[in-house]
Parts: C-alpha cells; structure tokens; sequence
C-alpha cells in the first residue's frame, strides 16, 4: 500500500486548546483528506491502518460514512472491528461520479467524523481542493481508496471498481 501526492496534507484553523492533545470524543479543529492507494490483492493492510484510527473517530458522536461501490458492509465484520454499528452509515452502488461529489456534501455538514470513498482514478489538484476545503469546513477526515490490481503495481487502474474482502458480504 502506498498514498498517492495528496496524503496526509492537513489543513487546520487556528485553535486553542488547554488540553494541548487532540482527543478522540472531541471534533478535530482540522480537516484532513487522505488518498489511499492500495492493493486489491493485500485489502488487510489497509485495514490494519484504518481501523485503529476508525475505531478511534467511532467515540465521537458523529457519524461515519462509507460510500462503497458495489458491496454492503456486513454487520458482523463491523462489529468484529470494534465500530460502533449504531454510527456508521452506508451508502453502497454509488458511482464513481457521484462519489466525489457526496464525499465534498458529505463533509461539509459536518455531521460525520469520517468520510471514506472509493474511486478508481487519482485525484486531480481541482479534486483534492474541494475535498481539503470542505473537511475544514465540516472538521472532518476524508479517505479515498482507490484500489489497483496485483499484476497493474506501476499504471493506472483499468476502469471499474472491485474490492476483495472479508469486510463486505
């Protein structure tokens, strides 16, 4: 697995804070987008990474938000992983234009802690920016996956989205 120019870029309002720590049950006084480029083949490693911190956003009060193009999540997989099933919503059949989109809505209210879409190519600079501006504006992390196959490691992604694993039923 391996994230794309765009990670990791965070964009904060200033802030006081007497605690001095970010905590888990408060909102984030920043806004972040995260493109992740994983494997097909290796879904577990992206798990590994995102759970900790999904499980982490899951002690907020606001939502989370899944935005999957093909399968739905399965109850027991989000149960095994320790999110909290009463705050994770899903939206599943989205096409990849309309992901985009939600994903800038979705962030923008305010209402989710996370947001996590999937696309099948890389964010352009007029992408990302919306994306990065409307988690400031919402106080939200945004996550855009974006599989590739096994065998394609150095180009581009042929079209069309499919994901491998024990997460959807």
């Amino acid at each position: 697995m391996y994230t794309s120019g765009h990670a990791n870029r965070t964009s904060s309002f200033s802030t006081t804070s007497t605690a001095g720590a970010f905590s888990a049950t408060e909102p984030s006084s920043m806004g972040l987008i995260s493109e992740i480029v994983y494997h097909e083949d290796q879904p577990m490693m992206t798990q590994l990474l995102l759970l900790p911190l999904l499980q982490q956003l899951g002690q907020q009060s606001r939502w989370q938000l899944w935005l999957t193009p093909q399968q739905k999540l399965s109850r027991e997989w989000v149960q095994a992983a320790g999110l909290p099933l009463t705050k994770v919503m899903q939206i599943n059949q989205m096409s990849p234009c309309n992901t985009l989109a939600s994903m800038i809505r979705a962030l923008r209210t305010g209402n989710y802690s996370v947001v996590i879409g999937w696309l099948s190519e890389e964010l352009t600079p007029d992408e990302y920016s919306l994306l990065a501006q409307a988690a400031e504006e919402g106080h939200a992390m945004g996550f855009v996956m974006r599989p590739i196959r096994g065998g394609d490691r150095n180009g581009r992604q042929s079209s069309g989205l499919k994901i491998h694993s024990n997460l959807y039923h």
